[in-house]
């Protein structure tokens, strides 16, 4: 049986498909459309060069589009915004929560700052693979990057505390 090498990053496109848009349908959409473009594509690919980063490019660059033609189509519709309805939605019951709070909070980081965050977080790539993935300079990578975590944090530890000698309201919880 005959290696194919691209198999080999597929859990690795799984995993980042994932994070970027948060829902595993749409995950694993991604990371078919991903396949099929390097599929066709393959000819583009510079034998010796990192399958890796070419795949992850590819990734990056149907997600954009995909965003971009979402936004379109939803300036031409009605929107709703997840702030809005937040009080409507629960939390689930299970030990999960943080997990799907850490998600949560990615899914508000912009898209830019999500992507540069993921690839360096979650896929260990360098600043200079980022850099090419998303086709920005290395600069800009670290800057999203530091925006990102910054961002992350703030979500993450939930809304500011109340000024100083502001009264602070505590509540039992059983």
């Amino acid at each position: 049986m005959t290696h194919f090498p691209l198999t080999d990053h597929i859990p690795s496109l799984r995993r980042y498909a994932r994070a970027l848009t948060g829902d595993a349908w749409a995950a694993d959409d991604l990371v078919q459309d991903t396949l099929e473009r390097a599929c066709s594509k393959w000819r583009l690919w510079v034998a010796g060069s990192d399958l890796r980063a070419w795949l992850f490019t590819l990734m990056h660059n149907i997600f954009i589009n995909q965003a971009r033609r979402s936004m379109r189509q939803a300036a031409a519709g009605i929107t709703v915004n997840v702030d809005d309805v937040e009080s409507e939605m629960t939390a689930p019951e299970t030990g999960t929560a943080q997990a799907l709070d850490l998600q949560r909070c990615l899914l508000r980081l912009p898209e830019d700052q999500r992507a540069v965050l993921l690839l360096v977080s979650l896929e260990d790539l360098s600043y200079e693979e980022v850099a090419k993935i998303t086709g920005v300079p290395l600069g800009t990578v670290m800057s999203r990057l530091s925006r990102a975590r910054s961002r992350l944090r703030e979500l993450m530890d939930g809304p500011a505390p109340a000024a100083a000698g502001a009264p602070t309201q505590l509540r039992r919880l059983k």
